[in-house]
C-alpha cells in the first residue's frame, strides 16, 4: 500500500471514529447573520498513544439572506495563532460580510483555544506532573487541527447532523480560508488530506521552510531583521517616542531588581516592556496604538510608570488567556528530529544582542528597539500565569519528536486550487521564505502587496478573499 493511500485510510477510520460526537447547541441572529453552534467529540491523540477524547466547538455562520440557501458550500476559517480561538461574529461586517453571502462559513475553534478544550495555566496542571503536560500538549498542533477539521467535514458533508440549517451544496470537499498560522494549517492540510479540499485561500500564512526539520532558527534571523525595519519606520514617523521609550526604561532600571510588579502580577522591566513590539509593530495602525501607549507612559506628576500603561501592558499581554501561543509558538516551524531550542532566544543572544539591547540603547540616548512575534525563555519567569508552566515549557522546547506536518512530494503533485496573498513588508510571516514555500506548492496562484501589512484580512478583508476566489476559480488570468 501507498504512503498517500495509507494516510487517506488513516483520515477515514477517524472519521467513523468521531461521528457519534456531534452536537448541535444553540441558534441565533446576529446583525445580518444566522449563527448555529456545533461541538464534536475526537480523539485527544490521533496516534493513539494517550487515552481519552476532546470537544472540538464550531459555529456556522451564513448571510440572513442565504439562510434557506442549500446549495451554499461550505468554507472552514483557519485562525492566526497558534493559541487563538475563532473570531467571533458580531455582525456582517468585514471579510465575513463577503464570505457568508459565498459559503456558510465554519468557525472552528482550533483545539487547546476558547471553547475547544482551552489551555490555561490551570487546566494544564491537572495533567500532573511537567512530562504529562509536555505529552498533552503536543497534542495540540496543526496535524491534529487538519483531523480535527476532517471530523467537522465528515460530519457536515458526508453524513450531517439532521439539522435543516446546516445544509449541503452535495460535494463532500469544502474551502478553506487561513490566517497566518491557519494558512500553515492549510498547508497541512494539503500534505494530509487534499480530496478534501475544493480551494484554499490562504492570506499572509504560507509557511516557511516546508522542508525543513526545524525551520525555527532560520525564520527568527530572517523576522528580527523584519522586526528592526518596523523599528525605524515607527521611530521615523513618531520622533518623540524615542525619548519617551527611554523614559520608560530608565524609570525601571531604577527600582530595585530593575522591574515592577504590574497590577495583573506581571513583571515590566526592559526586556518585557520591548514585547509591546508583538502587537504593534506589524498591524495595520499598530504604530499608532505604540505611540499613543508611550504617550501616557509615565504618569507627569510623579515621574513614575503610569497606572494606565501598566495596565495596557497586562492587557496587551495574552500570556494569561492563551498561554498555548507561548508554548507551542516555535514548534510550528519543527516537523522532524530536531528540538526548536528557544530559537528566537539564541538568534537574539548571537546575532542581535546589541540591537536589542535596551538597557544600553538607553545608557546611549539612542533609539530603544521593541521586539516582534518571538517567545523567549524568560518570559516564563516574567508573566504570573507563564510561570506556573515553566518546566513543560522547557520539555517542549528540548523535544525532538515532532511528527511530519507537510509532505512535499503532495504539494508538488498538488492538483487543489491554491491563491495566497503575500504581503510584501509582513513582519509575521518573511515575504522572501514564503516564496521559497509558494514554489513548491503546484499551481498556487500569489497575490502579492504592499498595501497592507500581516492583517491584510481585518483591514480590507472582503476585497483580499474575493481577488483571491477570483484568481483560484480562474476568474483572473494567468498573464
Amino acid at each position: 500500500m501507498s504512503a498517500s493511500v495509507k494516510k487517506k485510510h488513516r483520515m477515514s477510520i477517524s472519521h467513523s471514529a468521531v461521528l457519534a460526537g456531534v452536537s448541535g447547541g444553540p441558534s441565533y441572529d446576529v446583525p445580518g447573520l444566522f449563527v448555529a453552534d456545533y461541538s464534536i467529540k475526537v480523539p485527544l491523540d490521533y496516534s493513539g498513544e494517550l487515552p481519552g477524547s476532546i470537544n472540538i466547538f464550531f459555529r456556522i455562520a451564513v448571510s440572513r439572506n442565504k439562510q434557506n440557501d442549500t446549495s451554499l458550500p461550505y468554507l472552514l476559517y483557519l485562525q492566526g495563532g497558534p493559541g487563538y480561538e475563532s473570531p467571533r461574529p458580531m455582525d456582517a461586517s468585514g471579510w465575513l460580510k463577503y464570505a457568508t453571502n459565498c459559503f456558510r462559513v465554519v468557525l472552528m475553534d482550533q483545539r487547546g483555544t476558547g471553547l475547544s478544550a482551552g489551555i490555561t495555566a490551570a487546566s494544564l496542571e491537572l495533567q500532573g506532573s511537567p512530562e504529562n503536560q509536555a505529552r498533552y500538549l503536543k497534542c495540540f498542533r496543526a496535524d491534529s487541527i487538519v483531523r480535527d477539521s476532517e471530523a467537522i467535514r465528515s460530519a457536515l458533508l458526508l453524513s450531517g447532523p439532521d439539522n435543516g440549517n446546516l445544509g449541503n451544496s452535495g460535494d463532500s470537499r469544502w474551502s478553506l480560508l487561513g490566517q497566518s498560522f491557519g494558512g500553515f494549517c492549510c498547508a497541512t492540510y494539503l500534505s494530509l488530506a487534499p480530496q478534501s479540499l475544493a480551494e484554499v485561500l490562504i492570506t499572509g500564512g504560507l509557511p516557511p521552510g516546508i522542508s525543513s526539520p526545524c525551520s525555527a532558527e532560520n525564520v527568527y534571523r530572517r523576522t528580527f531583521q523584519r522586526v528592526l525595519g518596523q523599528n525605524a519606520k515607527f521611530y521615523a514617523r513618531f520622533p518623540a517616542a524615542e525619548y519617551r521609550a527611554r523614559q520608560v526604561v530608565s524609570y525601571l532600571i531604577s527600582q530595585p531588581n530593575g522591574s515592577i510588579t504590574t497590577p495583573a502580577g506581571n513583571t515590566l522591566c526592559p526586556r518585557s516592556f520591548q514585547l509591546l513590539g508583538l502587537q504593534c509593530l506589524g498591524f495595520s495602525t499598530g504604530l499608532e496604538r505604540l505611540n499613543y501607549l508611550l504617550e501616557s507612559a509615565i504618569d507627569p506628576s510623579t515621574g513614575a510608570v503610569s497606572q494606565r500603561f501598566m495596565k495596557d501592558f497586562d492587557t496587551s499581554m495574552a500570556w494569561d488567556t492563551n498561554p498555548l501561543y507561548a508554548i507551542l509558538h516555535e514548534s510550528i516551524y519543527c516537523q522532524g528530529g530536531e528540538a526548536a531550542h528557544w530559537a528566537a532566544h539564541r538568534v537574539r543572544e548571537n546575532e542581535f544582542k546589541d540591537e536589542f539591547d535596551a538597557i544600553k540603547a538607553t545608557h546611549d540616548e539612542k533609539p530603544v528597539y521593541f521586539t516582534g512575534e518571538m517567545v523567549f525563555p524568560w518570559m516564563f519567569d516574567e508573566f504570573k500565569e507563564l510561570r506556573k508552566i515553566k518546566p513543560a515549557a522547557e520539555l517542549i522546547a528540548q523535544e525532538t519528536n515532532w511528527p511530519k506536518l507537510y509532505d512535499k512530494n503532495v504539494l508538488n503533485n498538488n492538483t487543489v486550487a491554491v491563491a495566497a496573498a503575500s504581503y510584501f513588508e509582513d513582519m509575521f510571516v518573511d515575504f522572501e521564505l514564503a516564496q521559497e514555500t509558494a514554489q513548491s506548492i503546484k499551481g498556487i496562484r500569489l497575490f502579492v502587496t504592499s498595501d497592507h501589512l500581516h492583517d491584510g484580512i481585518r483591514e480590507n478583508g472582503s476585497a483580499i478573499i474575493e481577488k483571491l476566489l477570483n484568481m483560484a476559480r480562474g476568474g483572473v488570468l494567468l498573464r
